[in-house]
């Protein structure tokens, strides 16, 4: 099993040596340092935690320093991992993007875009009302949220609300190219988040 943590870039073309384009996503991605090996055994599961990125020691609070030990990083994340993966970090170890491969199969989660109060529109895809037949100020309303005899809106009825913020998982991405020099990443397609969202990556092939 391969684990990095990156962050995302922007999008831009790759041209293979045949002339094909891929739309790409760039990742700036580690190195991450293994801080901590949780073990079934001892803890109740198997997972590794990792430090990314660096930070300040005097803003880092006791109970986090505690668990950095010697280090000071921006973030700390843990991947779990499958019995037969459990022996293979340490703590202490540095992990790197060179670990992948151009083809290896990724599984990335991050948070998507926060786009704030939505309406129905934007938020579930409805068509608003007819633009015809005396329609003036109700293009974009929701329509009709009754239940008929019921004097309660049913539960789960698609309403405007906060959209965005989430936790977005894609598979099935691939690796096209990778910089090892310079800890860049393509992947193709596009990834969630905005510039800067941290990205988690996991290759399982």
């Amino acid at each position: 099993m391969k684990y990095i943590l990156g962050i995302k870039e922007n999008m831009t073309e790759y041209f293979t040596e045949e002339g094909k384009v891929i739309p790409v996503t760039i990742v700036r991605a580690g190195p991450i340092t293994v801080t901590r090996v949780f073990e079934k055994e001892k803890d109740g599961y198997n997972s590794v935690q990792v430090g990314f990125g660096s930070q300040k020691k005097e803003r880092i609070n006791k109970a986090r320093a505690g668990q950095m030990k010697d280090g000071a990083y921006r973030t700390l994340k843990e991947f779990r991992l499958k019995p037969a993966d459990k022996n293979e970090a340490k703590e202490g170890d540095v992990i790197d993007v060179s670990i992948f491969n151009p083809g290896d199969n990724l599984q990335i989660s991050g948070i998507s875009k926060g786009k704030g109060f939505q309406g129905v529109v934007k938020r579930h895809g409805f068509h608003g009302g007819p633009r015809s037949h005396g329609q003036k100020h109700s293009e974009r309303e929701p329509g009709s949220i009754g239940g008929g005899l019921r004097t309660h809106v049913p539960v789960g009825m698609r309403m405007a609300g906060r959209m965005g913020s989430d936790r977005i998982t894609y598979k099935n991405l691939k690796v096209v190219f990778v910089d090892k020099e310079n800890n860049l990443m393509l992947v193709k397609g596009a990834l969630p988040g905005r510039r800067g969202t941290l990205i988690e990556i996991v290759s399982r092939g």
